[in-house]
């Protein structure tokens, strides 16, 4: 069995008795651990690892802009707007994986009810 088959069975079965914030917790930490791996890393982990970033957080915007999201408007809007300071960042000609890194934390600790 190919190891990403098998790394997808161990998650699957591991997230049955976590709650979906937990889940989303580990997403974010599994990101931090890429982009601090490659902070110091040649330039293709590093274009990598603010590629995982980027889908990350162009998915937490779509999900907070849908209108079924039960999430307070402020609260949405706050975390819209994390998002799109975390994609100028991205954008930048030397993002700084630090400041990435230290949002992505937050944004971790917050989902795991450690802010």
């Amino acid at each position: 069995m190919p190891r990403t088959q098998l790394a997808s069975r161990a998650y699957a079965a591991a997230s049955v008795n976590k709650t979906t914030r937990q889940q989303e917790a580990d997403v974010f930490r599994l990101v931090i651990a890429r982009l601090q791996a490659a902070r110091l890393a040649g330039p293709i982990e590093r274009v990598r690892a603010l590629a995982d970033n980027r889908r990350l957080w162009t998915t937490v915007a779509d999900l907070l802009r849908d209108s079924n999201n039960t999430l307070p408007a402020e609260t949405r809007a706050g975390v819209v707007s994390i998002g799109l300071t975390v994609q100028r960042e991205m954008d930048s000609d030397d993002p700084n994986f630090d400041f990435l890194i230290t949002i992505n934390k937050q944004i971790a600790e917050g989902l795991s009810g450690n802010p």
